[in-house]
């Protein structure tokens, strides 16, 4: 076994495979740009390596640094994760070559499953069943464009060596496969430095059902059922579970024995996962092989309990598999949610800056540990409260993992740990993960891979958070306002006769948009707790909260209940299972005032184009005089390397450009203004 092994990885992951080097008792070696010099996964390594400035290009994905990193420290062997260079054929033969080993598949394996040409190729004459398309590099947008029409509309343009969303569009005309192609290849080369592109049939309303397999150098493949994937926005995956809701057993087997016997074929050592694309009829089409370890392999390692990372180093050790395809458990069910920097009413834009609070939910599990009885909650990070979430990377902060008896019992577990995840100086896509979550649709098992682009067409808005009993949220905020009187009352030294008197009655007022707020009447009693009265209906409150706390957990008419409370100003903020209100408390004749005084509208910025995000500007397309129309490119700004096209919203005359090609840029800031 290994003593020491290095990390060719950040983030989350990174600090995942550590965890299981230290249960193994290996050393572990960290890399890291200038801009994760104080990263979680530096602190928790036993050895850190600087490898360049902040960009991948000049850090993580050089491989001469990264191996000249390995012989420096001493380390036996390299873990790549996922993304960087973890499916790079050329840096996997590099390191084989150099005598370290790499903790993945051999390099040939990776050339030919890695890349998706090949690997169709291959499928192909394994026959197993794949998607019609063309399966060779196109050279031209033009040619894309021809290419797209023989196949048929619509067709999903692909980077060969792309994974994770990035260098993948669908496009549904002519014009969308010209654009696509290109920004196909531009995403393709920042992220993989392999800019090569293919394009298949897009099959609609398709499953995407991924089977997890691991392979020895003994020539033994087994597979760890499967894990659905269909939930993702823009193609890339938000919640995952295991097993799918959607397949049959005999489904599954006939899957996972399609899988193993195509790992055979490549002689593949190590995890691995066969990706298909799954009709209503539970046909079954090979998409793709990832020869890497997943961002989804907890939900696995959940209903199998192993530690997929820990037989990934094992196998690279030379060890054979201990267990059989009969040894291979389906306990309960998991599910993960990605916690991600991006902000779900801002058309998910990526939301970068300092975490200023970050306190994930109570943790009951932990990776590279036994699993409970009865499953419970895991939070995989790489983040810590106070670090800085970069523009350079993708926009991950946290995994979090639930593993309950059956799917209510996971999606109920979920929905709580949700309720107690605190985040704040970055925005989330926690609101956005509670809604799905509470569609009657997910909650039945009935979507696909177009659930997201169907039921939030329009974006995702604070209207489409559903939540069951919006007055809880009044009544939360009430019991957390009494205890403010309270304190407020138990001040020494007050005036006699101009004491502090806490009333019984009083008026919420729920922060509505353009001045115009709700006025809810309401009830505080206390007899031992806080009894609300809102519109009529009682709400028994006992909680922990406490002042300067953000999470509390308690009763609430003897039900468990965690909520998110905090105070700004008069306001009291609440946030429960996705639902935010701002409310504040006071008596009715203050109410009467308040609705009579004027509002403030805020200033009109339409005649300038505004960063979204925080990104670097890419491109200005446009220069002052230019007329322009609806829909035409004006800039492209690149952060959490994915490109942004921000395109004209009305026909106009560009009158200033305000921002420079190469700069970084903050929320909100004018890039450019209009002819008024």
């Amino acid at each position: 076994m290994f003593k020491k092994i290095l990390i060719a990885n950040r983030g989350e992951i990174a600090c995942r495979i550590i965890k299981t080097a230290q249960k193994m008792g290996i050393a572990t070696v960290a890399v890291y740009s200038e801009a994760d010099a104080d990263a979680r996964h530096v602190q928790l390594a036993d050895e850190a390596v600087l490898l360049g400035p902040p960009p991948s290009r000049e850090s993580y994905l050089l491989a001469d640094k990264i191996i000249a990193a390995c012989k420096a420290t001493g380390a036996e062997a390299v873990h790549p994760g996922y993304g960087f260079l973890s499916e790079n054929e050329a840096f996997a033969r590099r390191v084989e070559e150099e005598g370290i080993v790499f903790i993945g598949p051999k390099h040939h394996s990776i050339a030919a499953m890695g890349d998706k040409i090949a690997s169709k190729k291959l499928a192909s004459q394994a026959r197993v069943n794949t998607i019609p398309g063309y399966n060779e590099a196109i050279g031209t947008p033009e040619q894309a464009v021809e290419i797209a029409r023989g196949i048929g509309y619509p067709v999903m343009i692909k980077a060969s060596a792309g994974g994770g969303g990035k260098g993948l569009r669908v496009a549904f005309n002519d014009k969308e496969a010209f654009e696509g192609y290109t920004s196909c290849r531009n995403e393709a080369k920042a992220s993989f430095g392999d800019d090569r592109v293919f394009i298949e049939k897009y099959v609609e309303e398709p499953r995407h059902i991924e089977i997890q397999i691991l392979g020895d150098a003994h020539g033994h493949v087994i597979y760890l059922n499967e894990r659905e994937c269909s939930i993702q926005r823009r193609h890339q995956k938000v919640i995952e579970e295991a097993p799918s809701p959607f397949i049959s057993d005999s489904t599954r087997r006939a899957m996972g024995a399609q899988a193993v016997a195509l790992a055979q074929a490549v002689k593949y050592q190590s995890a691995g996962t066969v990706e298909f694309v799954v009709g209503k009829d539970q046909s079954f089409y090979f998409l793709e092989m990832n020869t890497r370890l997943q961002v989804e392999h907890p939900v696995t390692e959940c209903i199998t309990g192993l530690d997929l990372v820990e037989l990934m180093i094992r196998v690279a050790a030379g060890e054979p598999l201990t267990i059989t395809q009969a040894d291979v458990r389906r306990d309960g069910w998991a599910m993960e949610c990605r916690i991600n920097a991006e902000d779900p009413f801002r058309g998910f834009l990526p939301s970068t800056g300092r975490l200023v609070r970050y306190l994930p939910p109570p943790q009951t599990m932990e990776a590279a540990r036994p699993m409970p009885h009865g499953g419970g909650v895991r939070v995989d990070t790489g983040v810590v409260e106070g670090g800085e979430i970069p523009m350079y990377y993708d926009s991950m902060i946290a995994k979090l993992i639930v593993h309950g008896v059956d799917r209510m019992d996971a999606i109920a577990r979920m929905r709580e740990a949700l309720n107690g995840f605190v985040i704040r100086g970055v925005s989330s896509n926690i609101p956005f993960q509670a809604a799905l979550l509470a569609h009657p649709k997910f909650v039945a098992g009935d979507f696909n891979t177009g659930f997201i682009a169907e039921h939030y067409a329009q974006g995702f808005r604070a209207e489409d958070v559903v939540h069951e009993d919006p007055d809880l949220l009044i009544a939360l905020g009430a019991a957390a306002y009494r205890r403010y009187r309270d304190r407020a009352a138990g001040i020494s030294g007050q005036l006699a006769g101009h004491h502090v008197v806490i009333g019984e009655d009083f008026v919420a007022v729920v922060r509505g948009a353009q001045g115009r707020h709700d006025h809810v009447p309401v009830h505080i009693a206390t007899n031992g707790g806080v009894t609300i009265t809102v519109r009529g209906k009682v709400y028994r409150i006992e909680s922990d909260w406490r002042f300067g706390d953000i999470r509390g957990q308690g009763l609430c008419n003897g039900r468990p209940v965690t909520a998110q409370v905090e105070r700004h100003g008069l306001w009291m903020q609440v946030d429960h299972n996705g639902r935010r209100i701002e409310v504040q408390l006071m008596s009715a004749r203050a109410a009467e005032l308040l609705a009579v005084m004027p509002f403030k509208p805020p200033v009109d910025m339409s005649r300038f184009l505004l960063s979204p995000m925080p990104g670097l500007l890419v491109d200005i397309a446009v220069k002052p005089g230019q007329v322009v129309q609806a829909g035409e490119r004006l800039a492209v700004i690149e952060a959490m390397k994915m490109e942004n096209i921000l395109t004209a919203a009305h026909d106009g005359t560009v009158a200033e450009v305000l921002a420079a090609k190469g700069e970084s840029l903050a929320v909100d800031q004018p890039i450019l203004s209009f002819v008024p």
